[in-house]
């Protein structure tokens, strides 16, 4: 379900210090978030390696994301050793903490508050039993990576956060009988939500949002080619709008939905994203405003004769 994103406020652990098999005073503690998903990938990582597991309060959002907004970081990770009395359960002053929430922890400050040692160990949780073996990352448990299986298994989560609106939006158009145009709706988010993540790393630009607006036209071409030469029984000025608004406002949804997409990528940063939103929202938001106004007004004058 936490996939699917239903119910997403309740995939949270509770914070507190957890065992795995056995552990002595001698056993490693490993750091994580209170997201369900971040919690079970590290249990089953070290499913065979007796250790302790101390989860701090990140409101259930994952490592990273919590790492950036601030709630993975130094004051909490502090508390919690605290907390949990850490000092008395084992003797050593170690913590291994996941590498993608190194940007909300300070481990000098951690270590002079606290007097534990933070050793930032691999991206992924699957490298740690390796990683056990001589605490020393090699250079590919180092790197990020986005592979198209990480991409895919997101896109159940994205359609969830939006099919809501695409629908009501679909259903509407086909009421006032565009059902061309609801198609059109389908299709963008369709290439949006799906063929985007899918393609992501293969399509030129750097920005997420151009990357979103060169999908979503490509998308948008059929509709806009079929409107201009499919309604033949129309005036010429019409087939060239609906041409237009189809091209338009499909872009606009997939530069929308492909901007929206950097909340669940390591391809962007925080810096990124602020300029990006400061660039292109502005210019998403006006040119899906002119191609909304041109749907309500050819589709009216459908409706009430005007053509």
């Amino acid at each position: 379900m936490a996939r699917l994103g239903v119910k997403r406020e309740q995939h949270r652990v509770e914070p507190g210090l957890y065992t795995m098999g056995n552990p002595t005073k001698e056993s490693p503690i490993f750091v994580s978030a209170n997201y369900t998903l971040s919690f079970d990938a590290l249990r089953s990582a070290l499913r065979d390696v007796d250790c302790y597991i101390l989860v701090l309060d990140t409101k259930g959002i994952n490592v990273w994301c919590a790492a950036g907004k601030g709630t993975f970081g130094t004051n909490e990770l502090v508390y919690r050793i605290e907390t949990v009395g850490l000092k008395d359960v084992v003797d050593h002053r170690t913590l291994i903490v996941p590498q993608l929430g190194a940007t909300g922890v300070n481990a000098r400050e951690v270590r002079d508050r606290s007097g534990f040692k933070v050793e930032f160990g691999p991206v992924r949780a699957a490298d740690l039993p390796e990683y056990l073996k001589t605490h020393r990352a090699t250079n590919e448990m180092r790197r990020v990576q986005f592979t198209l299986s990480d991409r895919i298994v997101l896109i159940p989560v994205e359609i969830k956060t939006f099919l809501k609106p695409i629908l009501i939006a679909s259903v509407i158009l086909a009421l006032v009988g565009s059902y061309t145009a609801a198609a059109a709706a389908i299709a963008a988010a369709i290439s949006g939500l799906i063929l985007f993540p899918i393609l992501l790393p293969w399509i030129p630009t750097t920005d997420f949002s151009t990357k979103g607006f060169i999908i979503g036209g490509l998308a948008a071409l059929p509709f806009a080619l079929n409107s201009f030469y499919g309604m033949t029984d129309e005036a010429m000025w019409l087939r060239y709008g609906w041409a237009l608004t189809y091209m338009l406002v499909m872009s606009q949804i997939s530069a929308f939905l492909a901007l929206n997409f950097t909340g669940s990528t390591t391809f962007a940063s925080v810096t990124g994203v602020k300029k990006e939103i400061f660039t292109y929202m502005p210019k998403i938001a006006w040119i899906s405003g002119i191609g909304v106004i041109l749907i309500i007004i050819f589709s009216s004058m459908k409706i009430f004769g005007g053509i």
